[in-house]
């Protein structure tokens, strides 16, 4: 076993992954940020955002309970079409790359496995991506699907015990 397999698992990742430079591949970045902006969610449930990190994620990915990796999901499905994957489905995620983060994301995925590290709540959330080119900015569809994906991240947190809510909810209670 190595070494990071010694230190305590605490709290849950909620890690954007992709290309911010890429359109649609930067679904993960800018749904992590704006899920920062628009909800509270406990001290113990991280948002980060992973980029293009790739094997640099290795150390948050092992020390964590809980990990839900938010992206841009081809399944060749309707752009927008929203998607969980889990536990066996997660080999076919990472086998259909959008672009050379989702390499990356296997070999950390890989790793950890091979050093015993691997938490074992992982999980994928994203959209059917409708346009991966040269932009900066989300396709006007899948601006109009965050909020879904919004749900979805906290209906997943919710499933681990942590309770999330809107924050303009929150300053109404």
């Amino acid at each position: 076993m190595g070494e990071a397999a010694t230190h305590p698992r605490s709290g849950t990742l909620v890690i954007g992954v992709g290309n911010s430079l890429m359109g649609d591949d930067g679904l993960g970045i800018a749904a992590v940020e704006h899920f920062r902006d628009g909800w509270v969610v406990p001290d113990d449930v991280a948002l980060v955002d992973g980029g293009t990190w790739g094997l640099n994620l290795l150390p948050l990915v092992e020390q964590a309970e809980h990990v839900i990796f938010v992206d841009a999901i081809r399944r060749d499905e309707e752009p927008g079409t929203l998607t969980l994957l889990e536990g066996a489905d997660l080999p076919s995620y990472l086998s259909m790359k959008l672009s050379p983060h989702e390499v990356d994301l296997r070999d950390v995925l890989a790793l950890a496995e091979l050093r015993g590290t691997l938490p074992s709540d992982i999980c994928v959330i994203g959209l059917e991506p409708a346009a991966v080119h040269l932009s900066t900015r989300l396709s006007p569809l899948l601006e109009c699907m965050l909020p879904r994906l919004y749900t979805a991240i906290a209906a997943q947190l919710e499933t681990w015990g942590h309770r999330c809510c809107r924050r303009d909810e929150a300053r109404r209670a």
